[in-house]
């Protein structure tokens, strides 16, 4: 008997290494394209966007398909010859309550609902 698949949700970042200029734009445009394959809810992080902080992409659904998405890019990415990468991963599950698809946008409006009401007091 198996038990229920987990419902992941992840912030990674991959790093490619060891190319011969710094730009890794087509690398992470490459990193864009296998998630949009992979049919998984998935944004790439503001900041990748706008060069402000931190770097990375959120991607979520079953455990194992996010995973996959996850290695998949790690293949795609060595394909263009990148010949090494690093790759930085957190990741969420709940086993105490149901998380649909999009989850990850109910935890954001929450967070945001908070702000806006902080910011109507002031």
């Amino acid at each position: 008997m198996s038990s229920p698949q987990l419902y992941a949700i992840a912030d990674f970042c991959l790093i490619p290494m060891g190319l011969p200029t710094p730009s890794v734009g087509p690398e992470i445009a490459e990193v864009q394209r296998v998630l949009e394959k992979s049919g998984l809810e998935y944004t790439m992080d503001r900041a990748v966007l706008t060069a402000h902080s931190g770097y990375g992409t959120n991607v979520e659904g079953p455990w194992d398909a996010v995973m996959k998405a996850i290695g998949d890019c790690h293949t795609a990415v060595h394909a263009l010859g990148t010949p090494r990468i690093a790759t930085d991963i957190r990741i969420g599950t709940r086993t105490d309550k149901s998380i649909s698809s999009g989850g990850n946008d109910g935890k954001k409006k929450r967070v945001e609902d908070i702000l806006a009401a902080e910011k109507q007091k002031q």
